[in-house]
Formats: structure tokens, C-alpha cells, sequence
């Protein structure tokens, strides 16, 4: 069986982000606290029989924003999972914080109840230190308040990540530059640099903001950060992530890996392995999607909105559509051990994507080229409905 990781997804934010096309709400009157971590539980609980004694190895709490959360809460919540299901001694336990709710989380206090809660890793949501910038994308923390929360993260926690973006509206190279050296002057063991896009449903996509860096600016910005990065010794390992040694987001690693994952909380995906008859079965999950429908259901035991079993005809796009982000790729025996299917079922449409140079093969590994990486999709599209 792959390894197994736990995703814990949080619905709430201050306000929504223009560019953002996650599920999340802005909070109205307040946030049902003890109703929602009493939720996740008895969620959790209907999830565990179809794990049975497998362990999880990594915990993230995404969203929205998680660091609504009180410490209390997450310090429930992890004790609650751990009574019911395995953890792993070394589990990355990872939360997402937003710099703006930090203050009023208890400031410097809430970094070291959140490490005395549980929580190993953080991930903080920066995404520029610029006031043009932060104020473009609508987010509720200032640049200050940003290096407060990064020189706080890094006395508590030995492992965070720093979330930047760049191609940002009126950025220009030197301005994505800036965000990623001030970034560095704290060491961040992990940084994820995205450029920014403007997904459908969002309020960038209805009205897009003015003054976008074109693609050959924001080509030239990505080029740009990763020489700035690789100079400062962080490996590019995946399409936006860069990690110093040793230093890689085991639960996204997980993903990528085409591993197996719980997902609990309102609209959270889960991926999960099966055996019938001795053959390996990818189920997919759905969880309710609306907060207020979520919290019903899960009252009730019945969190799941949809549940299917994905058709084998897929399977190789789903994998490689994660697999095929990691730059150094996966080794070949890892297609058959996550799929249950032979390498061979594809070998046509990998000497397809071989001879147009956007893979490259070799030592028993399939990686995408530069070409590939930066093609990613055109490459990916080589892989839809095999037979």
C-alpha cells in the first residue's frame, strides 16, 4: 500500500482573496469553532475503517486559512486523530498561517502554543513583502507584519515554508527579486514560488487587474527566481517548490508520489487504495462542499458528498499529472506499484513524449525534461484516456 497522509482542509478566511479559487468563505459573524473541530472528528471516524492499521505519516491543515484556528482547537483535533487512527513517530504535521490573523491569533504566543500543540512544520502565505503588491491581491497583512511572522516561525518551528508569488500587478523582475531575497534572509528551509493566474470563478478572472506582467516578463521572473535560488543552494524539486537539503514537504511529496490521502473537512479530496479480489482500486473521495451543509452531514456520518472508483483508462494521466511535477521524475516500478498496471500499457505514449523531447529516460527513471517543465501541460495532454 502507498503511504498515507492526512489533509484537514479549514473553510474560513478573513475575506477572499480576488486570485483565489480554493474553497473558502469569508467568516460573516463568527467561526463555529467547537462545531466544526467536533465535525472533523466524526469524519475522521467514518474515513478509518478504509485504512484500517496503516499509519499516517504526514497531517496538513489547509484552507482558507487554518490559523483562525485557535491553538486549543488544533491541539484537539490532533489528539482526537490520534486516538483513532496511527500516527507515524516522525509525522510531518503541517499548518497553514496567514501573517495577517497572527496578531490576533496572540502574536509571538501563538507560534509556541501551535509547536506545543502538535504542529512540526508551518506554512506561512507571504506571497510578497511589496505594499503595491500585497494591496493588489487583497491580502490583510502588511510587509512588517509579514517579517514579524517569518522571525517568529523561525524561532518555534526548525521546518516552515514561505509562500511567494510573482508576475504580480505592476511587478517588475527587480520587484519579484526583492520578495525572494528578503525572503532568503531568514533562511526558510522550504519556499513556494507561483506565478500568479487568474482561475475561472475568481474575481480576477471577471475583472482582471491592471498592469499584468505578460509571459515573456513573468518567463523571464521565474527564470529569474530560480538562478537566485539555486545560487543560495535551494533545490528546485518540483514546478514551484525549492527546498533546501533534505528539506522537500514530505506531504506534498506524498501527493506527487501518487500516494494515498484522507481528506476531511468541507469540499477536502481524499485519494485512497483499495484491494478487491487481490487488485489494487483507486477510490476517489468528495467531502460537502459548503460549510453549513458540511457540518450537517458530518453530524449525521454521512460527510461524503460523491465517491467513485477511478476507471483504469485514467490512471495514467492522474499519475502523471502529479508524478510528472517532480523534476527528477519517479522511478519506473513506481507506475505499476500505484497503478496496478503495467509500464508497458504506456510505452507508446512514452516514446511519443521521448521523441519530442519532453521526457528523458534513463537508470530506470522518467523525469521531464526542461523542455517538458516548462511545457508541462502539453506533455501531460500525451497521457489522457490510454487504453
Amino acid at each position: 500500500m502507498p503511504p498515507l497522509s492526512l489533509y484537514v482542509h479549514f473553510p474560513w478566511c478573513v475575506k477572499k482573496c480576488p486570485y483565489c479559487d480554493f474553497n473558502s468563505h469569508a467568516v460573516v459573524n463568527a467561526i463555529p469553532e467547537d462545531a466544526y473541530v467536533a465535525a472533523l472528528i466524526a469524519d475522521l471516524e467514518t474515513a478509518v475503517p478504509l485504512v484500517g492499521e496503516r499509519p499516517i505519516s504526514t497531517v496538513f491543515f489547509g484552507g482558507g486559512t487554518p490559523s483562525l484556528l485557535s491553538p486549543g482547537a488544533v491541539g484537539r483535533l490532533l489528539d482526537a486523530f490520534r486516538a483513532r487512527i496511527a500516527f507515524a513517530d516522525d509525522a510531518e504535521i503541517t499548518l497553514e498561517a496567514n501573517p495577517g490573523t497572527v496578531e490576533t491569533a496572540g502574536g509571538a504566543e501563538a507560534f509556541a502554543a501551535w509547536r506545543a500543540a502538535g504542529v512540526n512544520r508551518l506554512s506561512l502565505g507571504v506571497q510578497s513583502f511589496a505594499p503595491t503588491q500585497l494591496a493588489a491581491l487583497g491580502r490583510i497583512h502588511s510587509g512588517d507584519e509579514a517579517r514579524r511572522a517569518i522571525d517568529n516561525a523561525a524561532r518555534h518551528f526548525d521546518n516552515f515554508n514561505l509562500d511567494l508569488m510573482y508576475a504580480l500587478p505592476g511587478q517588475d523582475m527587480a520587484g519579484a527579486l526583492h520578495d525572494v531575497d528578503t525572503a532568503l534572509a531568514f533562511a526558510p528551509p522550504h519556499l513556494s514560488c507561483y506565478q500568479l493566474t487568474l482561475e475561472p470563478h475568481t474575481a480576477f478572472a471577471a475583472a482582471p487587474p491592471p498592469q499584468l506582467p505578460d509571459d515573456d516578463i513573468a518567463a523571464a521572473m521565474q527564470e529569474g527566481i530560480e538562478a537566485r535560488l539555486a545560487a543560495a543552494g535551494y533545490t528546485h524539486y518540483e514546478t514551484s517548490a525549492f527546498a533546501q537539503p533534505g528539506r522537500q514537504c514530505r506531504h506534498n511529496l506524498n501527493y506527487w508520489q501518487f500516494g494515498d490521502y484522507l481528506g476531511i473537512g468541507a469540499g477536502a479530496h481524499g485519494k485512497l487504495t483499495v484491494n478487491e479480489d487481490g487488485q489494487p482500486q483507486i477510490v476517489r473521495q468528495v467531502r460537502w462542499r459548503q460549510p453549513a451543509r458540511y457540518l450537517a452531514e458530518a453530524a449525521q456520518r454521512t460527510p461524503l458528498a460523491e465517491e467513485f472508483s477511478v476507471p483504469a483508462n485514467e490512471l495514467p494521466f492522474e499519475f502523471m499529472m502529479n508524478a510528472l511535477r517532480l523534476n527528477q521524475g519517479f522511478a519506473e516500478s513506481l507506475f505499476s506499484e500505484r497503478c496496478g498496471l503495467p509500464l508497458a500499457l504506456i510505452e507508446e505514449r512514452l516514446a511519443a513524449a521521448e521523441a519530442a523531447g519532453l521526457i528523458v529516460r534513463g537508470d530506470g527513471r522518467i523525469a521531464p525534461s526542461a523542455r517538458g517543465q516548462r511545457f508541462l501541460n502539453r506533455l501531460l495532454e500525451g497521457f489522457l484516456d490510454a487504453e
